[in-house]
């Protein structure tokens, strides 16, 4: 009967350990996720998991934000990112291709390259796509087809769609940083809320 009963009480730990472990959320990007200009704890990130423990809700969060990162830079490194397992995945690319005006069809390949290595190593782990914008001088076509980019891979992949990740950011330089591109703490506070607003009900 003892035995039985210790059998049943490590069963109850598993059971409660594993599925209430907190959640992973891994935020995969460029400049804006590494909170560029500012420390860690100001990126919006950050804010997301502050935001998220002050509801209860237990979150870790890793920022894997590298400035200046391209797409193909991302898929250069996903590997070694992947090597912890995750439960939703942020991916935050693209702006630096379109700022530096590459081939759009290489910055879709890439984005959709990292999708499939991040579903190919974590099954059940929930996709979230930051949508991102480039400037007018690029001409119509390209800153229209970069835009397209997003909602296209978030439709083919099911994936949660952020459609602008600076919405309401993005050309406030009271938001910014002097570069007048990177959020400010208060920008990235925003930020934050933009995000929460698509991934909290991923974690019910």
């Amino acid at each position: 009967m003892m035995v039985v009963n210790k059998i049943l009480i490590i069963a109850l730990v598993l059971l409660f350990n594993n599925g209430f472990a907190p959640k992973t959320i891994l935020f995969f990007g460029d400049s804006i996720t590494a909170g560029y200009g500012l420390s860690a704890e100001d990126a919006y990130p950050a804010h997301v998991e502050a935001a998220l423990v002050k509801k209860g809700i237990e979150v870790k969060v890793v920022n894997a934000g590298l400035s200046g990162e391209t797409s193909a830079g991302g898929l250069s490194r996903i590997d070694w990112i992947l090597r912890q397992p995750i439960d939703i995945f942020v991916l935050e690319l693209g702006a630096n291709d379109g700022l530096r005006g590459l081939p759009l069809d290489q910055t879709r390949s890439n984005l959709q390259a990292i999708i499939d290595k991040v579903k190919a190593k974590n099954p059940d782990v929930k996709i979230v796509l930051a949508g991102m914008m480039v400037p007018p001088n690029l001409g119509k076509e390209y800153t229209t087809e970069f835009k397209n980019i997003y909602p296209n891979l978030a439709k083919a992949n099911k994936a949660v769609l952020i459609p602008f990740l600076l919405e309401g950011v993005a050309g406030d330089g009271k938001l910014n940083i002097a570069d007048g591109i990177h959020p400010n703490v208060e920008g990235h506070k925003i930020v934050a809320k933009t995000v929460l607003q698509r991934i909290e009900s991923l974690l019910q």
